[in-house]
Protein backbone atom coordinates (compact mmCIF):
# COMPACT_ATOMS: atom_id res chain seq x y z
CA UNK A 1 0.00 0.00 0.00
CA UNK A 2 1.30 3.13 -0.62
CA UNK A 3 2.70 5.11 2.00
CA UNK A 4 0.24 8.81 2.55
CA UNK A 5 2.42 11.52 1.77
CA UNK A 6 3.31 14.33 4.96
CA UNK A 7 1.58 17.66 3.92
CA UNK A 8 3.88 20.61 5.26
CA UNK A 9 3.29 24.24 4.76
CA UNK A 10 6.37 27.39 4.42
CA UNK A 11 8.28 24.76 2.65
CA UNK A 12 12.06 25.31 1.47
CA UNK A 13 14.12 21.93 0.66
CA UNK A 14 17.24 20.60 -0.61
CA UNK A 15 16.96 17.65 -2.30
CA UNK A 16 19.14 14.98 -3.75
CA UNK A 17 18.60 13.46 -7.27
CA UNK A 18 20.19 10.27 -8.42
CA UNK A 19 20.86 9.34 -12.25
CA UNK A 20 19.69 5.77 -12.90
CA UNK A 21 20.36 5.93 -17.17
CA UNK A 22 22.92 3.40 -17.62
CA UNK A 23 24.90 5.59 -19.42
CA UNK A 24 24.78 7.72 -16.81
CA UNK A 25 24.26 5.57 -13.01
CA UNK A 26 25.90 6.93 -10.17
CA UNK A 27 25.79 10.57 -10.80
CA UNK A 28 23.79 12.90 -8.62
CA UNK A 29 22.83 16.41 -8.37
CA UNK A 30 22.12 18.92 -5.14
CA UNK A 31 19.33 21.30 -5.95
CA UNK A 32 16.62 24.21 -4.31
CA UNK A 33 12.99 23.72 -4.45
CA UNK A 34 9.78 24.53 -2.76
CA UNK A 35 7.78 21.63 -4.77
CA UNK A 36 10.14 18.70 -4.75
CA UNK A 37 6.91 16.65 -6.54
CA UNK A 38 6.85 19.53 -9.33
CA UNK A 39 10.93 19.71 -9.75
CA UNK A 40 11.16 15.94 -9.92
CA UNK A 41 9.18 15.88 -13.18
CA UNK A 42 10.39 19.45 -14.56
CA UNK A 43 14.06 17.47 -14.21
CA UNK A 44 12.82 14.10 -15.88
CA UNK A 45 11.20 16.21 -19.02
CA UNK A 46 14.06 18.41 -19.63
CA UNK A 47 15.71 21.95 -19.36
CA UNK A 48 12.72 23.10 -21.87
CA UNK A 49 10.18 22.22 -18.86
CA UNK A 50 11.70 23.73 -16.54
CA UNK A 51 14.85 21.59 -15.50
CA UNK A 52 18.73 22.08 -14.92
CA UNK A 53 20.49 21.33 -17.92
CA UNK A 54 23.11 19.36 -16.00
CA UNK A 55 20.21 16.74 -15.50
CA UNK A 56 18.53 17.29 -18.94
CA UNK A 57 18.83 14.31 -21.53
CA UNK A 58 20.22 12.22 -18.53
CA UNK A 59 17.34 10.74 -16.92
CA UNK A 60 15.36 9.14 -15.74
CA UNK A 61 16.57 10.75 -12.09
CA UNK A 62 15.32 9.68 -8.77
CA UNK A 63 14.88 12.50 -5.98
CA UNK A 64 16.16 10.13 -3.10
CA UNK A 65 16.54 12.60 -0.38
CA UNK A 66 15.50 15.57 0.45
CA UNK A 67 16.58 18.19 3.61
CA UNK A 68 13.71 20.50 4.70
CA UNK A 69 12.77 22.72 7.43
CA UNK A 70 14.79 26.09 6.11
CA UNK A 71 13.48 29.30 7.44
CA UNK A 72 13.68 30.71 4.46
CA UNK A 73 15.34 30.60 0.39
CA UNK A 74 17.83 32.25 0.83
CA UNK A 75 18.90 30.04 4.04
CA UNK A 76 18.01 26.81 1.81
CA UNK A 77 20.43 28.30 -1.12
CA UNK A 78 23.14 28.80 0.89
CA UNK A 79 22.77 24.58 1.97
CA UNK A 80 22.81 23.70 -1.36
CA UNK A 81 25.66 25.91 -2.66
CA UNK A 82 27.78 24.54 0.50
CA UNK A 83 26.67 20.74 -0.36
CA UNK A 84 27.48 21.23 -3.90
CA UNK A 85 30.75 22.99 -3.44
CA UNK A 86 31.90 21.18 -0.24
CA UNK A 87 36.18 22.27 -0.86
CA UNK A 88 35.06 25.51 -1.31
CA UNK A 89 32.47 26.36 1.14
CA UNK A 90 34.46 27.63 4.54
CA UNK A 91 32.60 25.93 6.76
CA UNK A 92 33.45 22.64 4.81
CA UNK A 93 37.43 22.62 4.87
CA UNK A 94 37.79 19.73 6.91
CA UNK A 95 36.00 17.46 5.62
CA UNK A 96 37.64 14.82 3.52
CA UNK A 97 37.90 14.85 -0.17
CA UNK A 98 36.73 12.18 -2.41
CA UNK A 99 38.73 8.71 -1.99
CA UNK A 100 39.59 6.75 -5.20
CA UNK A 101 37.55 4.15 -4.64
CA UNK A 102 34.01 6.02 -2.96
CA UNK A 103 31.28 6.30 -4.77
CA UNK A 104 29.86 9.76 -5.57
CA UNK A 105 26.46 9.02 -4.23
CA UNK A 106 28.63 7.74 -0.72
CA UNK A 107 30.73 11.09 -0.64
CA UNK A 108 27.79 13.11 -1.33
CA UNK A 109 25.96 11.72 2.04
CA UNK A 110 29.37 11.98 3.90
CA UNK A 111 29.50 15.50 2.94
CA UNK A 112 25.86 15.84 4.21
CA UNK A 113 26.67 14.68 7.51
CA UNK A 114 29.28 16.67 7.89
CA UNK A 115 26.87 19.95 6.93
CA UNK A 116 23.84 18.56 9.51
CA UNK A 117 26.72 18.89 12.15
CA UNK A 118 28.24 22.80 11.87
CA UNK A 119 26.77 26.11 12.13
CA UNK A 120 24.53 27.68 11.51
CA UNK A 121 22.13 24.54 10.30
CA UNK A 122 23.12 22.77 13.25
CA UNK A 123 20.63 24.95 14.79
CA UNK A 124 18.04 24.71 12.79
CA UNK A 125 14.97 22.29 12.92
CA UNK A 126 15.82 20.90 9.82
CA UNK A 127 14.39 17.08 8.71
CA UNK A 128 16.52 14.37 6.66
CA UNK A 129 13.47 12.73 4.82
CA UNK A 130 14.00 9.57 2.63
CA UNK A 131 12.26 9.64 -0.04
CA UNK A 132 13.14 6.42 -1.53
CA UNK A 133 13.44 3.24 -0.16
CA UNK A 134 16.09 1.64 -2.40
CA UNK A 135 19.15 4.75 -1.57
CA UNK A 136 18.34 4.78 1.65
CA UNK A 137 21.82 4.63 3.77
CA UNK A 138 23.48 5.53 7.58
CA UNK A 139 24.81 8.76 7.69
CA UNK A 140 28.24 8.49 8.30
CA UNK A 141 27.64 11.14 11.28
CA UNK A 142 24.48 11.29 13.36
CA UNK A 143 22.55 14.22 13.11
CA UNK A 144 21.72 16.67 16.14
CA UNK A 145 18.89 14.99 18.19
CA UNK A 146 16.54 17.96 17.14
CA UNK A 147 16.52 16.53 13.53
CA UNK A 148 14.23 13.71 13.01
CA UNK A 149 15.18 11.12 9.61
CA UNK A 150 11.91 10.40 8.54
CA UNK A 151 10.71 8.18 5.57
CA UNK A 152 7.90 8.76 2.74
CA UNK A 153 6.52 11.43 0.44
CA UNK A 154 5.76 14.79 1.29
CA UNK A 155 3.73 17.44 -0.22
CA UNK A 156 4.66 21.03 -0.18
CA UNK A 157 0.96 23.24 0.59
CA UNK A 158 1.19 26.55 -0.26
CA UNK A 159 -0.78 29.06 2.21
CA UNK A 160 -4.26 30.49 1.17
CA UNK A 161 -4.40 34.30 0.93
CA UNK A 162 -4.65 36.01 4.59
CA UNK A 163 -7.78 37.94 5.03
CA UNK A 164 -7.71 41.63 6.46
CA UNK A 165 -8.06 41.08 10.45
CA UNK A 166 -10.97 41.97 12.44
CA UNK A 167 -10.51 45.03 14.64
CA UNK A 168 -12.44 42.97 17.50
CA UNK A 169 -9.64 40.23 18.81
CA UNK A 170 -11.12 37.24 21.08
CA UNK A 171 -9.39 36.19 24.11
CA UNK A 172 -7.65 33.29 23.36
CA UNK A 173 -6.71 30.75 26.27
CA UNK A 174 -3.51 28.26 26.84
CA UNK A 175 -4.77 24.37 26.65
CA UNK A 176 -2.16 23.87 29.43
CA UNK A 177 -1.52 26.57 31.81
CA UNK A 178 -4.92 28.61 30.68
CA UNK A 179 -3.31 32.08 30.85
CA UNK A 180 -3.96 34.13 27.85
CA UNK A 181 -2.08 33.38 24.72
CA UNK A 182 -1.65 36.83 22.47
CA UNK A 183 -0.15 34.58 19.52
CA UNK A 184 0.23 30.87 20.44
CA UNK A 185 1.19 27.73 19.24
CA UNK A 186 -1.23 25.69 17.21
CA UNK A 187 -2.59 21.76 16.09
CA UNK A 188 -1.90 21.62 12.51
CA UNK A 189 -4.97 19.55 12.11
CA UNK A 190 -7.58 22.13 10.94
CA UNK A 191 -10.44 19.93 12.70
CA UNK A 192 -8.03 20.94 16.46
CA UNK A 193 -8.77 24.06 18.02
CA UNK A 194 -5.82 23.55 20.48
CA UNK A 195 -3.90 26.18 21.13
CA UNK A 196 -0.94 26.94 23.89
CA UNK A 197 2.09 29.18 24.73
CA UNK A 198 5.22 27.57 23.08
CA UNK A 199 6.64 26.65 26.63
CA UNK A 200 3.62 24.93 27.68
CA UNK A 201 3.50 22.87 24.53
CA UNK A 202 7.27 22.51 24.67
CA UNK A 203 7.25 20.92 28.19
CA UNK A 204 4.45 18.81 27.05
CA UNK A 205 6.80 17.45 23.95
CA UNK A 206 10.02 17.26 25.27
CA UNK A 207 10.86 13.25 26.58
CA UNK A 208 13.40 12.32 28.71
CA UNK A 209 16.75 12.86 27.77
CA UNK A 210 15.89 15.41 25.70
CA UNK A 211 17.09 18.79 25.46
CA UNK A 212 15.01 19.93 23.22
CA UNK A 213 11.64 18.46 22.10
CA UNK A 214 11.79 16.03 18.21
CA UNK A 215 8.09 14.83 18.34
CA UNK A 216 5.66 14.40 20.08
CA UNK A 217 1.29 14.11 20.39
CA UNK A 218 -1.37 16.57 20.33
CA UNK A 219 -3.48 16.58 23.94
CA UNK A 220 -6.22 16.98 22.23
CA UNK A 221 -6.64 15.09 18.58
CA UNK A 222 -3.85 12.60 19.69
CA UNK A 223 -2.33 13.07 16.19
CA UNK A 224 1.96 13.05 16.15
CA UNK A 225 3.48 16.08 14.82
CA UNK A 226 7.91 17.17 14.54
CA UNK A 227 8.40 20.11 16.62
CA UNK A 228 10.09 21.71 13.78
CA UNK A 229 6.68 21.78 11.33
CA UNK A 230 4.80 23.42 14.55
CA UNK A 231 7.34 25.70 14.68
CA UNK A 232 7.14 26.36 10.85
CA UNK A 233 3.61 26.99 11.58
CA UNK A 234 3.89 29.87 14.69
CA UNK A 235 6.64 31.06 12.89
CA UNK A 236 7.27 33.62 16.05
CA UNK A 237 10.44 32.33 17.36
CA UNK A 238 11.36 30.93 13.81
CA UNK A 239 11.88 33.83 12.71
CA UNK A 240 14.77 34.02 14.96
CA UNK A 241 16.06 31.31 13.66
CA UNK A 242 15.78 33.39 10.34
CA UNK A 243 18.30 36.20 12.12
CA UNK A 244 20.79 33.92 13.15
CA UNK A 245 21.16 32.40 9.69
CA UNK A 246 21.85 35.67 8.20
CA UNK A 247 23.75 36.55 10.64
CA UNK A 248 25.89 33.19 10.68
CA UNK A 249 26.08 32.68 7.28
CA UNK A 250 29.52 33.48 5.81
CA UNK A 251 29.78 31.27 2.73
CA UNK A 252 28.42 33.04 -0.30
CA UNK A 253 26.46 31.17 -3.07
CA UNK A 254 26.16 31.30 -6.74
CA UNK A 255 22.85 31.57 -8.74
CA UNK A 256 20.55 28.63 -8.72
CA UNK A 257 18.81 27.06 -11.72
CA UNK A 258 16.38 25.46 -8.68
CA UNK A 259 13.03 26.47 -7.66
Amino acid sequence: MEQEADVIEHFYGVYLLYCTNPKYTGRVYIGYTVDPNRRIKQHNKGKHAGGAWKTSNRGPWVMVMIVHGFPNDISALRFEWAWQHPHTSRRLHHVAKKKPREKVYDFTLRVLSEMLLVGPWRRLPLTIRWLNDDFVRDLAKTPPMHMPICYGPVISKKLPATSEPSDEKATVFCYFCKGGVEKGMKCLSPDCDVVSHVICLSKCFVKKGEYVPIEGDCPSCNKTYLWGDLVRKYKGCYNNADVLVRADAGDDFYGSDSD
